[in-house]
C-alpha cells in the first residue's frame, strides 16, 4: 500500500509504501524525480528513471521516502542527476559514511521515519535553481524544447547539458516523461484514453500507447487495471531492489 502527502519542502512529496504480500507489483514509472529513501535501517537514493522500474523486495517490506521536485535532487545529494540515472544506491556511497550511519540510526529511532527524512531534507536542501525549476514547469505545461530554451535564454545545446545535470536526461526525454505523467493522471481520473492523449499533448491514442510501452514497459489497459485495483494515491512508490 502506498500513501503520500505534501512536504514542507516546496515541490517535494513525502510517501510511505508497504508490500501487501500478494505478489502483484506495479512498476514505478519515470517522473523526472529523485528520492531519498529509508528502509530496514538503510538510507538509499533512487535516481531519475528512464523506464518503468519493477521493485524486487520481500513481501511486507516497508519504505519511507521523500520525492524531490524535478531538478531539485542533485543539489541535495551533491551529485549530477545523470550519474544516478536508472539506479538505486546506498546513500553512504554519496555522503560520508559516518554521517549516514548517524542519520539512519536517528530515523530508525523515530515513530515517524518519513517526518525524520523530511527534517534531513530541509536541513540539506539549498534554494532550488529557479532557472531549471522554470524549465521543468514549462515542459510540464507542454512547451516545446525550442520555446523553453528561448524563454530560459539558453541555446538548445546548453539546455541539454544543464538538463542532464538537473534531471538526469535531456529536455526532450523529460518532456516525454512529463507528458506521459499528465496523460496517466487524466486516465486515473477516468478520462478515456483518446481524450487523455489529446489533452496531454499526444497526437492521438496510438501515440500515447507507444510512449507508454517505451517509457513504462506496459500497456494503457494494464496500467488502468492496476490503478483501479490499487489503494495508493499516486502512480507508484519509488523503491529499491
Amino acid at each position: 500500500m502506498y500513501r503520500e502527502r505534501p512536504s514542507r519542502l516546496p515541490g517535494a512529496v513525502l510517501w510511505t509504501s508497504t508490500g501487501d504480500g500478494s505478489g502483484a507489483v506495479r512498476p514505478v514509472l519515470p517522473d523526472g524525480c529523485m528520492d531519498l529513501l529509508w528502509s530496514g535501517g538503510r538510507l538509499l537514493v533512487a535516481g531519475p528513471d528512464t523506464h518503468g522500474y519493477v521493485p524486487d523486495a520481500p513481501p511486507g517490506t516497508r519504505y519511507a521516502g521523500i520525492r524531490f521536485a524535478p531538478g531539485d535532487g542533485p543539489a541535495v545529494f551533491g551529485v549530477p542527476a545523470h550519474e544516478l540515472r536508472d539506479t538505486r544506491v546506498a546513500l553512504d556511497g554519496i555522503w560520508a559514511g559516518a554521517e549516514v550511519r548517524r542519520l539512519a540510526e536517528r530515523i530508525g529511532a523515530t515513530a515517524d521515519p518519513v517526518a525524520a527524512l523530511e527534517a534531513v531534507a530541509l536541513a540539506k536542501a539549498p534554494a532550488p535553481d529557479p532557472l531549471m525549476r522554470a524549465v521543468a514547469d514549462r515542459l510540464a505545461a507542454g512547451w516545446s524544447v525550442t520555446a523553453t530554451a528561448a524563454e530560459a535564454g539558453l541555446g538548445t545545446r546548453r539546455l541539454h547539458r544543464r538538463s542532464l545535470d538537473a534531471f538526469g536526461y535531456g529536455p526532450k526525454t523529460l518532456a516525454r516523461i512529463l507528458r506521459l505523467q499528465r496523460a496517466l493522471g487524466l486516465v486515473r481520473r477516468g478520462m478515456p484514453y483518446a481524450e487523455a492523449a489529446l489533452a496531454a499533448g499526444c497526437t492521438d491514442q496510438a501515440h500515447l500507447s507507444r510512449e507508454m510501452r517505451s517509457l513504462a514497459g506496459m500497456t494503457l489497459t494494464d496500467y488502468a487495471s492496476a490503478a483501479n485495483s490499487d489503494t495508493s494515491t499516486s502512480s507508484g512508490s519509488r523503491t529499491v531492489a
